[in-house]
C-alpha cells in the first residue's frame, strides 16, 4: 500500500455504446445496445439510457429487446473501438511508462513511475487533465479512480461513474469500503457472494469483522486470506506494463447451426484469413494452428497442429486449419467455429510454406482436447469485452463480411449521398441514415440491397469531422 494515491484506474464510460453514440448523432441521448443481433446474440455494452430499462452486458439480446423494445440494436465495430482505444492508451502512456491495460477501455497507470504525481494534489490534477485530454481527442468520457492500490483505484473509478473522478486518501480505505457490498471486491462473484450471504455477510465491513480464520474456514485458505486482506483495503500488487500477446484468434457464432460441410469448410478458411490479418497487424508469426468447434449440443472440441517453424502465411494457416477440420465430426450441426495461432514469435520462417504443403500432414504434435472450457470472445480483447458471443466476429468489417447483407450499425457510403450507417434491412431493402461524427442528425433513405451505388465503408474518426 502506498502512502499517496498515485495509482490511477481509468474506465471508459459504456465504451462501445458511447463510441456508437459519438459516431451517430441521431443516437445521442438514446438507448443504444451493442452486441450480437441474432437469436443467440448477447449484449456486449448498453448505454446508460438503455441501462435504465434494466439492460446490461452479458444479457441475451432477445431479453434486452423485451426490456427495451425501442432501443437501437447495433453490431459491434471492433476495428473502430480498437482505433479509439489506441488513442486513449497513448494518452495514458504519456503519463507513465507503467500502463497495465485490462481491456480496450480500462487500464491501470503508475503515476509515480512516470514522475507525474507523488501526492494527492498532483494525482488529482493528473486525473482531471487525463479526462479532459480524452474528451478532446475522442469526444468520449472516462471515469478515473485514484488510490494507493490497484484494488482501491478500481473501486474508486466504479464509484465515480459516469464521467467522474474519485480520489481515495490513504487511511480512509476501511471507512469507505465498510458499507459496500461484498460483490464490490475483485474475485467475489455470484457464487461466493451467495455463500457469504447465507453466512450473514453482505458488506465489506462485515467481511472484515468476520476475521481471517472464519473466512478461511468458509471459503478455503487461499481465497479466505485474500478476501480478508481486501476487506481491510490491503493490496500490494504492482502495476505491470502490458505483456506480449501469447496467441491470436478469431471466432464466429452462427445464428443457425451449420450442417453443410462445404459451408463449414468455407467458414474455417475465412476465419483463417482473418486470423492471419490480425497476426500480421500485431507484427507476429506463430507456430501452432488451433481449430475450435462448438457443436449443436454445446460440446466444444479443439484441435491443434504444430509446424516446424513460425508463419504468418495465410495459405499455410488455411491448409493447417482444413486438415484439422477433417478430423472433427460435425454431424448434428456446428454452432461456433474459431481459428487461432499460438506460439507467437517476432519472425517468420520463409520456407515454411513449402514445408507445410509438403509434409505437415503428419506433423500434428498436440493431442486433441475435447470439451475444452474456453472463454468466449477469443479475439483477445475484453470488450467484448471479449465475453459475449456475437454473430459478427471481432475484428471484421460486418458490412463487408456479410456481402450484401447489411447489418444494423455497419458503415456504408453512397455515391451520391456520402457516408452513413445501416439503420435496418429486410425484404430486399436497406435503410441508411446519412450522418457522420460532428454533423446534425441525418436523413434516412431506403435502397435495394444490391444497389450498386451503396458500398461498405471504413468507420470515420470520431473527432475532426464537420460540425
Amino acid at each position: 500500500m502506498r502512502t499517496a494515491p498515485t495509482i490511477l484506474h481509468l474506465d471508459m464510460d459504456a465504451f462501445y455504446a458511447s463510441v456508437e453514440q459519438a459516431s451517430k448523432p441521431s443516437l445521442r441521448g438514446k438507448a443504444v445496445i451493442v452486441g450480437g443481433l441474432g437469436p443467440r446474440g448477447v449484449v456486449a455494452t448498453a448505454s446508460y439510457e438503455a441501462r435504465r430499462f434494466g439492460v446490461h452486458s452479458a444479457m441475451p439480446t432477445a431479453q434486452a429487446r423485451r426490456l427495451c423494445p425501442n432501443g437501437a440494436y447495433l453490431i459491434p465495430r471492433f476495428l473502430l473501438y480498437r482505433e479509439v482505444s489506441e488513442v486513449v492508451m497513448g494518452l495514458l502512456r504519456e503519463l507513465s511508462p507503467l500502463v497495465e491495460p485490462l481491456s480496450l477501455d480500462e487500464a491501470f497507470v503508475d503515476l509515480e513511475a512516470g514522475g507525474t504525481a507523488f501526492d494527492s494534489a498532483g494525482a488529482r490534477a493528473a486525473g482531471e487533465r487525463l479526462r479532459a485530454d480524452i474528451t478532446a481527442a475522442t469526444g468520449l468520457s472516462g471515469s478515473v479512480g485514484l488510490a494507493g492500490s490497484k484494488m482501491l483505484a478500481k473501486v474508486a473509478s466504479e464509484e465515480a461513474k459516469p464521467n467522474g473522478l474519485l480520489l481515495i486518501e490513504p487511511g480512509t480505505e476501511r471507512e469507505l469500503l465498510a458499507p459496500m457490498s461484498v460483490r464490490t471486491l475483485p474475485g467475489v462473484g455470484p457464487a461466493t457472494g451467495e455463500h457469504l450471504r447465507r453466512a450473514g455477510i453482505t458488506t465489506v465491513g462485515e467481511l472484515a469483522e468476520a476475521g481471517e480464520d472464519e473466512l478461511v474456514r468458509m471459503v478455503g485458505r487461499a481465497h479466505g486470506v485474500g478476501l480478508y486482506r481486501m476487506a481491510l483495503g490491503l493490496d500490494d500488487r504492482p502495476v505491470v506494463a502490458e505483456r506480449d500477446a501469447k496467441s491470436v484468434s478469431v471466432e464466429d457464432t452462427f445464428d443457425v447451426d451449420l450442417h453443410d460441410r462445404v459451408r463449414i469448410r468455407f467458414e474455417v478458411q475465412r476465419l483463417a484469413d482473418r486470423c492471419v490479418g490480425r497476426l500480421r497487424a500485431s507484427g507476429h508469426s506463430g507456430r501452432t494452428i488451433v481449430l475450435k468447434v462448438r457443436r449443436y449440443d454445446f460440446s466444444t472440441l479443439t484441435r491443434s497442429e504444430t509446424l516446424r517453424g513460425p508463419t504468418d502465411d495465410p495459405a499455410v494457416v488455411r491448409e493447417a486449419a482444413a486438415r484439422l477440420l477433417e478430423g472433427v465430426d460435425t454431424t448434428g450441426g456446428v454452432r461456433l467455429l474459431g481459428v487461432g495461432v499460438t506460439g507467437l514469435a517476432d519472425y517468420t520462417q520463409e520456407d515454411l510454406f513449402a514445408q507445410a504443403l509438403g509434409g505437415a500432414a503428419q506433423e500434428a504434435e498436440a493431442a486433441p482436447a475435447e470439451g475444452a472450457a474456453e472463454a468466449e470472445g477469443a479475439d483477445g480483447v475484453a470488450g467484448a469485452p471479449g465475453a459475449a458471443e456475437t454473430a459478427v466476429a471481432p475484428g471484421e468489417d460486418p458490412g463487408r463480411a456479410a456481402g450484401r447483407h447489411w447489418a444494423a450499425g455497419s458503415d456504408v457510403r453512397h455515391a451520391l449521398y456520402g457516408p452513413g450507417w445501416v439503420q435496418g434491412s429486410g425484404v430486399g431493402r436497406v435503410t441508411v441514415r446519412f450522418e457522420q461524427p460532428g454533423s446534425p442528425p441525418g436523413r434516412v433513405r431506403t435502397f435495394l440491397v444490391d444497389d450498386p451505388e451503396l458500398e461498405p465503408s471504413d468507420p470515420l474518426p470520431l473527432v475532426g469531422r464537420p460540425g
